[in-house]
């Protein structure tokens, strides 16, 4: 049986079979080809007004990055993290900034 993902955090670096960093891994290069499949996909013209709900999620994954670099009993897993924290923070502050801008484009001029 495969150990969850979260639990790959916690444990000892003995203690983790092949099995599952392989799957973890297996996931992770998969959620890279699905994201950037469906960026590259997307019209320039939908872009801009979808990165507002692209925030919502990059919130989410700032939850998550928090709970891993809090919970990791390995260096590493704090590591990584915190490197998780800052590139998610980065989304959502660019997303935000990039949103504002394209609403100020819309505003009525006095």
């Amino acid at each position: 049986m495969a150990t969850p993902w979260f639990m790959l955090l916690q444990a000892e670096p003995a203690a983790v079979d092949s099995a599952s960093l392989l799957a973890s891994i297996t996931i992770f290069v998969l959620a890279i080809f699905v994201g950037w499949q469906i960026i590259t996909k997307i019209p320039p013209t939908l872009h801009t007004p979808l990165m507002s709900g692209s925030n919502a999620i990059s919130g989410i994954t700032v939850v998550g990055a928090l709970i891993a670099a809090g919970a990791g009993a390995l260096t590493f897993a704090k590591v990584l993290g915190f490197l998780a924290l800052v590139l998610a923070m980065t989304n959502v502050v660019g997303g935000f900034m990039v949103t504002h801008r394209m609403l100020a484009k819309f505003r009525r001029r006095n």
